[in-house]
């Protein structure tokens, strides 16, 4: 049996005083906001797709005379990655989750700049290392 993980590269905050990291940040915001289950809900067909598409691709190669790939469904594992950076970017959790857009988002809190505060923007992307180290894997 095939389970697809969703989940970040736990890497740590370096200028939070926290303390915290990209696996800690992520269990607190899937328990509160859910950010991942519902991004597999709403784009459900499009990660089936691509994970078909995937293993179709490998497949082909194979047939053609290729050697089999070590990861046959990385193209797809890709594709899922790419499809959440631009989930959070083009805002779709908005309206969609209960305290999304969050009050942070709306404020322009940033600490990727100096003043720490800039023109609103998407929710749980504040320093993008969430963002950056979600992956998508197969097991």
């Amino acid at each position: 049996m095939l389970k697809l993980n969703l989940g970040v590269n736990d890497i740590p905050y370096v200028d939070e005083g926290e303390g915290k990291t990209t696996g800690e940040v992520a269990e607190i915001l899937e328990g509160k906001y859910h950010i991942m289950e519902t991004f597999s809900e709403m784009h459900e067909e499009g990660i089936a797709n691509a994970l078909a598409d995937s293993m179709a691709g490998a497949l082909e190669n194979i047939m053609a005379g290729a050697p089999a790939d070590v990861n046959p469904f990385g193209e797809g594992e890709s594709k899922i990655e790419a499809t959440f950076k631009t989930f959070l970017d083009m805002r779709e959790l908005d309206g969609a989750i209960d305290g999304v857009p969050t009050r942070a988002a709306m404020r322009g809190v940033n600490h990727r700049l100096k003043i720490k505060k800039g023109e609103p923007r998407p929710s749980f992307i504040d320093t993008g290392l969430y963002q950056s180290s979600f992956k998508a894997w197969v097991e």
